[in-house]
């Protein structure tokens, strides 16, 4: 009997514990407003609507995955776009934050009371490599300078409620994306490429966990004489 009929007592590992890739586009951000505070709960009533809120996230992003097929080829861009499929659906059906929208609504609650831009670079970098984010671009040392550049023809350090300086700062940001080879109307294909390289880097992580399970489980007496079968056969809808 092969393997994969074995797996399922790790499956939760399998499929709970996937290593996701960052990516920094970093792209000049212009997101400046704030967003409006939501009502405060309190004690045991925000508890349970947090559980509740989570419990039915959960279940139908579940219900994607039981119905969609994954391959678990990290080296076949088919399965890699499948999977970025499946998952981009699950997302969606269960209101789930992307990658970008998730970078995006970090940079908006971290920096909404922030009041000069030299302050919400900084916190741009913070949030960057926290996240584990890279900026192969160097775009962000270009944006520090742009700041500078700035600031010295103010004579002033930039606050962002400065519409005249801010304006003036953004626009030397559009010259560091015409430079860089960025164009807003992109930003679409910028996201893709991005979900891309997420799904491929879990894809290579499930393989991973796969590979694993079935090595420990080869080592014990009873699985010694099991054939191994190759991942991409296993069928994760199986496991769930």
């Amino acid at each position: 009997m092969a393997l994969s009929s074995r797996l399922l007592s790790k499956s939760n590992q399998v499929l709970g514990s996937p290593s996701i890739l960052h990516q920094w586009h970093a792209i000049p951000v212009r997101q400046f407003a704030k967003e409006a505070a939501r009502p405060a709960l309190k004690g045991d009533e925000m508890l349970k609507n947090i559980f509740l809120e989570v419990k039915k996230k959960f279940e139908t992003a579940l219900d994607v995955f039981r119905k969609e097929k994954i391959t678990i080829d990290p080296d076949d861009p088919a399965a890699v776009a499948q999977y970025a499929k499946v998952m981009k659906m699950a997302r969606e059906k269960a209101d789930l934050f992307s990658e970008a929208q998730r970078i995006k609504y970090t940079i908006q609650t971290r920096t909404q009371d922030i009041p000069d831009a030299r302050s919400y670079l900084l916190a741009l970098k913070d949030i960057r490599i926290k996240g584990g984010l890279t900026d192969d671009l160097g775009a962000e040392a270009m944006m520090f300078d742009a700041l500078e550049k700035v600031e010295k023809e103010l004579k002033k350090p930039l606050l962002r409620n400065d519409k005249k300086g801010m304006s003036i700062l953004m626009a030397e940001f559009d010259k560091i994306n015409q430079k860089l080879g960025i164009r807003r109307e992109d930003l679409p294909k910028y996201e893709e490429q991005l979900e891309l390289k997420i799904s491929k880097a879990q894809l290579e992580e499930l393989k991973k966990d796969a590979v694993e399970a079935m090595e420990t489980l080869k080592k014990r007496e009873e699985f010694k004489d099991e054939e191994m079968v190759d991942v991409k056969s296993l069928d994760v809808r199986n496991f769930l």
